[in-house]
């Protein structure tokens, strides 16, 4: 073999090396069109169309009229309240926003204790907001049962509800824009993902450590001991979602048959406003594990297990995803603000529950410094 043919040898293995790389260690994300002039059209009232599926989103109109609300049966001094705190009075600007969506959707492969339902919804809502000008960063919790007006189908319905597509966009592109009409803030991307897929986040940092002031738990579903412990996906996804948690009183008391024979009360303030809590909690420990990663192995392993897992916003880059997260290695987690809405119980008049807004969101954020008077 003459030296020439050496390194067109060399050059074709080098080039073959780095496509194997590429196609190994950075996954084909599944994504999903996020058009912020749609967003804009939908927030302010202005149907639009929506040509082709391919994401293969089935167009359901069912889903946000099943969640309707007859606001007419209710207390007027309450839908006062709530039509004057459910659209936001300014614009927030010089942000980005990223909105995370965890939905309700499960396989044959969810964790088992949490049950198989029909449809989707938004179980989890939250917007992370990164200043431009400070690099500030924010979480911003919106509990699934708040009622705002669907801008879309002008009918009053849980805020959850809205991620659905219909003849306005896609479902993203439809909670995006009642996202924009409850806080004025314009979201920039998305990613959204399953229980099947906040699972296999998890597993693949080989665990989140969950720390708790009480022994708990949720029937067969999970049981954490008061301190710290790693756990699994599928025990953070029981804890995070646990709407029946029960704390341990006394001590912990088993029979020779090994039965749990201890005590057991059911745990006060569980709402999905502590939901919330646990939804941030672990999206900050996730983010301070980031900075574990320290060889290539570790990395592929992460992204393998991303690939599946999340569904992301055509305009987010796997380049982009990957900087954000790296730029988290040197991130005081702690430095992060956590807020969840201002919102109080409201039963109507049929015996539901939802939340209703306490205060504009426009007087909130400026409270807590993302807006300026």
């Amino acid at each position: 073999m003459n030296i020439q043919n050496r390194y067109y040898y060399l050059l074709g293995t080098i080039v073959a090396i780095g496509i194997s790389a590429y196609l190994f260690i950075f996954p084909n994300f599944e994504t999903a069109e996020f058009d912020t002039e749609v967003i804009e059209n939908i927030s302010k009232g202005v149907t639009t169309t929506v040509v082709g599926n391919e994401n293969k989103e089935e167009i359901n109109e069912e889903v946000a009229g099943s969640e309707n609300i007859d606001i007419e049966n209710e207390n007027p001094d309450t839908v006062n309240k709530f039509l004057v705190n459910s659209t936001a009075e300014k614009d927030i600007e010089n942000f980005t926003v990223y909105l995370l969506i965890g939905s309700d959707e499960r396989s044959e492969n969810s964790s088992k204790s949490r049950g198989y339902v029909d449809g989707e919804r938004a179980d989890v809502i939250i917007l992370g907001l990164v200043n431009e000008i400070t690099s500030e960063k924010h979480l911003i919790s919106i509990p699934r049962d708040v009622l705002i007006s669907n801008p879309c189908t002008k009918e009053v319905t849980r805020i959850n509800a809205t991620y659905s597509k219909n003849s306005c966009g896609n479902k993203a592109e439809n909670l995006a824009a009642s996202i924009k009409v409850l806080t004025g803030i314009n979201i920039n991307h998305f990613a959204s993902f399953n229980f099947e897929g906040f699972e296999k986040i998890i597993d693949s940092f080989n665990g989140v450590e969950i720390c708790v002031d009480q022994t708990q738990r949720e029937g067969f579903s999970f049981e954490l001991q008061k301190g710290c412990q790693t756990v699994s996906g599928a025990t953070a996804l029981n804890w995070v979602v646990s709407r029946n948690t029960e704390v341990l009183v006394g001590e912990k008391v088993v029979d020779t048959s090994g039965n749990d024979k201890s005590e057991w009360m059911k745990m006060e303030g569980v709402s999905d406003l502590s939901r919330n809590e646990r939804q941030q909690y672990i999206i900050l420990q996730l983010l301070n594990g980031v900075r574990d990663f320290k060889s290539l192995n570790e990395l592929n392993q992460f992204i393998n297990a991303l690939e599946d897992a999340f569904i992301i916003d055509e305009n987010l880059t796997i380049n982009k995803a990957v900087n954000l997260l790296w730029g988290f290695r040197g991130e005081d987690i702690n430095s992060i603000k956590q807020h969840s809405l201002p919102v109080e119980n409201y039963v109507l008049a049929d015996g539901r529950q939802v939340l209703i807004m306490t205060e504009n969101f426009s007087k909130f954020a400026t409270s807590i410094g993302i807006l300026e008077n």
